[in-house]
């Protein structure tokens, strides 16, 4: 990646301010121009007159041809010199103007159809003599080019009524060409319009736009979006208050609306901001269009003739303050970098000077600059058409220097574009490239090279085509223009996954509107079936849709979905207890996918599968939380992770980490045999289907290894010293012969209640993470002080020993199990990484409409 240089700014001509003329009322003359989707057919053109009002005391309005008509006469003239049939499409293209025209004069021998045939008939006289006349052939082809903004001239005049009079801006406008395209003669311009304005007084007057002359009279037009350039130079010639360009949007937005649906309208913007983006591609505005406007302070309003109740966006010479000190984002796509590298340049005066000077004599035009402080390489971006030109002007220029060693290569890149980040309010803004970078950084687009400019109101970066869409979506939450989005995938819609379902489906409204981070539920997928949608899933509706008709469930296509290329952020829940989906953790985070889960197989699995979990967070950017793995809402893993992060040193821990098991130790005081509590926890759904699953303490054990771990131990379960309360005969067995043994296991149980009695002490299933590194999970007998003595009856409670807590021990206590409480813990998680995402990162808490307050929360770290 090179360092900043700064990108190439738009170098467009500036019209000279005509003479004072002394002080004119505000408006006396608003322009309007109407863009071709303002003059698709007749009915939009009949909308006109109520978009032009009388607030002036002049009103030219500049039109461009009617949409697709410009597109169909370029068809025309590249077919008539192949000598194609080019009428079919003439003759339509005439229908369609005459069938228009009926609307504002039923009488087809009336002077506007007669002014559409004569139209017509110059157009067929240009089509058959485009290979007739080679000296005039440009003349005949611009005016084949421009027939469009005569057609639609005359059609507009007509809708707007009498009084309207009609000016072919090939009478007035002289032109003659630059290479930035065509360069405006202001003063004969000037004053042939001035001539005819004396000889037609014309108030109201229709313009054509796209069109004009040379200085030698002949056709001309001013290029593609000439039409808004036109406006603009009329602006000046007739020294406007205003010009309006009405299109079909509602104004200048802060991003490609088809790429970021978030995009939003800006009131107001500078020329400098608008110079800016329309160079990088914001299809509103030609980089011609404001220069003339610019010369004299005229101020241009965007808007919308489809929704003329949209205030649209006002463009004005100065700045004007907002929120995000950035106003916009743009794109330039199909770009290329050539770099050329040498250690011999090092130091060499004039190496920049003359690789531009051979690009500029190639014919080659440079988007973006960028080189190193060492000086070692050098790199542009130019357009893809043009790299190979670019490259073999470079090898020429510097074929002396790679003779002799001094330079190694001209390098290409490909499939590369350019995001610019746009707003005067960058200027003397701390952070903004952070800001910028961060985003990208998250979204897991990498940075090709950089450009900014000395005014700061400009950062560019070269970035791959393929992560387009993703970094313009990313940068654009960056900087809060729209709600950081998430495409979320989740695994599970058992009792756990359907509850978190239930909150997603409660929260994500708000989150979105008070966070700034959009939650859109995009897959659901249970062991046999998945649902994969573009769309977002409705939460609570989402686990009815894995039916028979779903798919079967392929994790790398699920995976593959949720980390959509369009989309900044992905994240999977998996609600599964599966190790199969654990398998595929490190994957996915070395994709750049978040990973939440109460899932332990990851955790407390092969230590090489744990370390590579952790190894492809760090390659990839995910982040993988587990809060709910061990105490299910409770905050275990975060309050140990902060104790560590602050410098202190655990000594030990003991936790009541089962829900089932404390509410077994809790109520077995000797009054009632131990198998009938095994029977009643049965009954009340605090055990396992098989009681076994509990009894046994694998599962904490579990849990164990995973605060093990979080505390930088490289402890497995093999290193776990588990006592399993199922005697070894009955491990094996059917469960319906296990449940009638059951009373087998009340004697020994008995027995060492009676023997807890005489200490005076009580049985409690813990599990141990002692000082000198042994691990141990069973029954211990504890002292009446032990906080595990002193719990509600399925309480989990875990107590930190640590150099700060040594005397009195750190107790995280309440309840640990139950669908609810886990996916609140689930859910916790899903919010730590959303606020991390999010564009308020001191958001405390989102509200609920019951008016209960739940922490968004740091999370645990990963």
């Amino acid at each position: 990646m090179s360092s900043a240089v700064a990108p190439l700014a738009p170098a467009v001509p500036t019209a000279p301010a005509a003479p004072a003329t002394g002080a004119q009322p505000a408006l006396a003359c608003h322009v309007h121009k109407f863009g071709g989707s303002s003059l698709a057919d007749a009915a939009h053109i009949a909308a006109l007159a109520a978009l032009v009002p009388g607030d002036a005391r002049v009103r030219p309005v500049v039109v461009s041809a009617m949409a697709g008509t410009t597109n169909a006469l370029v068809a025309l003239a590249d077919a008539a010199p192949a000598l194609e049939d080019w009428k079919p499409a003439w003759e339509a293209l005439r229908q369609r103007h005459l069938a228009t025209a009926d609307v504002f004069e039923p009488e087809t021998g009336g002077p506007l159809h007669a002014a559409l045939e004569d139209e017509f008939a110059t157009l067929a006289h240009d089509l058959q003599g485009l290979n007739a006349d080679a000296d005039g052939h440009n003349a005949r082809l611009a005016r084949i080019h421009g027939c469009g903004e005569q057609l639609s001239s005359r059609l507009v005049q007509a809708a707007l009524g009498p009084g309207w009079q009609r000016l072919d801006a090939r009478e007035v406008l002289v032109v003659r060409p630059g290479e930035m395209g065509a360069v405006v003669d202001w003063d004969a311009s000037r004053a042939r319009l001035a001539r005819w304005r004396l000889a037609h007084g014309a108030r109201d007057v229709v313009i054509t736009g796209f069109v004009a002359r040379d200085g030698d009279g002949h056709d001309t037009t001013l290029g593609r979006n000439g039409s808004d350039y036109s406006a603009a130079i009329f602006a000046n010639l007739f020294d406007a208050g205003a010009l309006t360009i009405w299109t079909d949007v509602d104004g200048v937005l802060s991003a490609d609306p088809r790429l970021v649906p978030d995009a939003v309208c800006l009131q107001a913007m500078s020329y400098a901001e608008a110079c800016e983006l329309a160079y990088f591609g914001a299809s509103v505005l030609h980089p011609q269009t404001l220069a003339p406007v610019q010369a004299r302070g005229i101020p241009v309003r965007i808007r919308n003739s489809r929704n003329p109740a949209a205030p649209g966006t006002t463009i004005v010479p100065e700045s004007v303050p907002a929120a995000s000190p950035v106003k916009g984002l743009s794109l330039v796509r199909d770009v290329a970098v050539l770099e050329l590298v040498g250690n011999g340049l090092v130091g060499v005066p004039g190496t920049a000077e003359r690789m531009f000077a051979a690009l500029h004599a190639a014919g080659v035009s440079v988007t973006m600059i960028s080189q190193g402080s060492s000086e070692h390489s050098i790199c542009c971006v130019v357009q893809a058409g043009q790299v190979e030109r670019g490259r073999e002007a470079i090898l020429a220029a510097f074929a002396d220097a790679i003779d002799q060693g001094r330079a190694q290569a001209v390098t290409v890149t490909r499939d590369l574009c350019v995001l610019a980040a746009v707003g005067d309010g960058m200027v003397g803004t701390q952070g903004v490239a952070a800001r910028l970078f961060a985003g990208l950084a998250q979204a897991h687009v990498n940075i090709r090279a950089i450009a900014q400019g000395a005014s700061e109101r400009n950062i560019s970066v070269a970035i791959a085509q393929a992560d387009a869409t993703r970094a313009l979506r990313a940068a654009h939450a960056a900087f809060w223009l729209s709600p950081q989005t998430v495409s979320v995938g989740v695994i599970g819609p058992g009792n756990v996954g359907r509850a978190l379902l239930s909150q997603l489906a409660d929260v994500v409204p708000a989150l979105r509107a008070r966070a700034g981070v959009d939650l859109r539920l995009r897959a659901i997928a249970s062991s046999r079936r998945m649902r994969l949608d573009d769309a977002p899933l409705d939460p609570a509706h989402a686990a009815a849709a894995l039916d028979a008709d779903a798919p079967a469930c392929n994790l790398d296509a699920f995976a593959a979905h949720v980390r959509a290329s369009h989309l900044p952020h992905a994240l999977i829940v998996d609600c599964s207890a599966s190790d199969a989906v654990a398998a595929h953790y490190p994957a996915w985070l070395a994709a750049g996918i978040h990973v939440v889960t109460p899932n332990k197989h990851a955790g407390s699995g092969p230590w090489t599968r744990y370390a590579a979990i952790r190894g492809a967070q760090r390659e990839g950017g995910g982040r993988f939380l587990y809060e709910a793995t061990v105490g299910a809402g409770l905050p275990v893993i975060q309050t140990l992770r902060g104790l560590l992060d602050t410098g202190d040193t655990l000594h030990g821990i003991d936790g009541m980490l089962s829900g089932t098991l404390a509410w077994l130790f809790n109520s077995y005081d000797g009054s009632r045999p131990f198998s009938a509590l095994v029977r009643e926890a049965r009954a009340l759904g605090y055990t396992e289907p098989d009681p076994r699953d509990d009894l046994s303490g694998l599962d904490v054990a579990r849990k164990l290894v995973i605060l093990a771990r979080e505390a930088g131990r490289t402890l497995s379960l093999d290193d776990v010293a588990v006592e399993s309360l199922v005697p070894e005969a009955l491990r094996d067995v059917p469960l319906e012969v296990f449940l009638e043994r059951l009373p087998e296991l009340d004697a020994p149980m008995q027995a060492r209640l009676d023997a807890a009695h005489a200490d005076g002490h009580a049985l409690r299933h813990l599990a141990r993470l002692h000082g000198d590194g042994r691990a141990s999970v069973g029954v211990v007998a504890l002292p009446a002080d032990h906080p595990c003595r002193h719990t509600r009856l399925t309480d989990n409670l875990v107590q930190f020993r640590t150099a700060r807590y040594a005397e009195n021990p750190l107790v995280v206590q309440g309840p640990g199990a139950g669908p609810e409480v886990t996916a609140a813990g689930v859910f916790a998680d899903v919010l730590a990484i959303a606020h991390a995402l999010g564009k308020q990162a001191g958001l405390p808490f989102l509200r609920h409409d019951d008016g209960d307050a739940s922490r968004i929360g740091a999370g645990p770290h990963g």
